[in-house]
């Protein structure tokens, strides 16, 4: 497998090339969509306001007044600021913002959307919609995420399903990606992290060797059984006498 950029231990992860519908010409045409409705929409409302009761007088002036006096409201203060007040217009705006430089699954825009109150149906039909055009790819997202993450941090399956667990990625997608990591390939990680980490261990008893080395594989997702055969192989090609290491640490 070809590395890829590593992804950043934040809770906003991820942070790389999540594959194909995340790129920027792909962002670029859906923020110019965006901005060709949010046109069409703008023009519409002000034709209707025109059609509506244009001109000066008594009328115009309580309106005036009394636009005056809603100016604390939230949707005045959105305005002011240049936020739509269409919640569709919103929630695509929100998603392009997080989607900028950084992929997200489908779960974690969908958090967001309902973090900032945006209706559940307008919301919906945004993510639906970027799904359409590639910008949402779950499965990209857990492929690249699981390649990055396993070259990366040296990451093993266990640790990779429960990351993309709490990111709300689908569990067949999940077996999907994980199911790409060759087992030689991981076992291959876990020697490499070990003579890593060998150095730094020595001074230290046997067993506590053992149990700092098989410790830390334990905690990057590695099965105890791959885990002591790993490290017992170490510590014999350094000198180190393995008798009994074969019980579970």
């Amino acid at each position: 497998m070809t590395r890829r950029t590593e992804w950043p231990d934040s809770p906003a992860e991820p942070g790389g090339d999540a594959g194909a519908g995340y790129g920027p010409d792909a962002s670029a045409a859906a923020r110019g969509a965006a901005a060709d409705d949010a046109g069409v929409r703008s023009g519409r409302r002000s034709r209707e306001g025109a059609g509506a009761g244009g001109g000066f007088g008594e009328g115009a002036g309580r309106r005036a007044r009394s636009g005056t006096r809603s100016s604390g409201s939230p949707s005045s203060s959105r305005a002011e600021k240049g936020e739509p007040r269409d919640p569709v217009e919103q929630a695509r705006n929100i998603c392009l913002r997080l989607l900028t430089g950084t992929p997200r699954t489908r779960k974690q825009l969908a958090d967001a959307l309902r973090k900032r109150e945006i209706p559940d149906e307008a919301a919906e039909e945004v993510l639906a919609r970027f799904e359409d055009v590639g910008l949402i790819d779950d499965a990209a997202f857990a492929g690249a995420w699981v390649e990055s993450r396993h070259h990366g941090r040296g990451l093993a399956r266990r640790a990779l399903v429960r990351e993309l667990r709490t990111k709300g990625v689908d569990s067949a997608v999940i077996d999907k990606a994980v199911g790409q990591l060759d087992p030689d390939q991981e076992e291959e990680t876990a020697r490499e992290l070990v003579a890593r980490k060998l150095r730094s261990t020595r001074g230290l008893d046997r067993d506590k060797r053992l149990r700092r080395l098989a410790g830390m594989l334990a905690r990057k997702g590695y099965g105890e059984g791959m885990a002591l055969r790993v490290v017992r192989q170490a510590l014999e090609e350094e000198g180190e006498d393995t008798e009994g290491l074969d019980e579970p640490f």
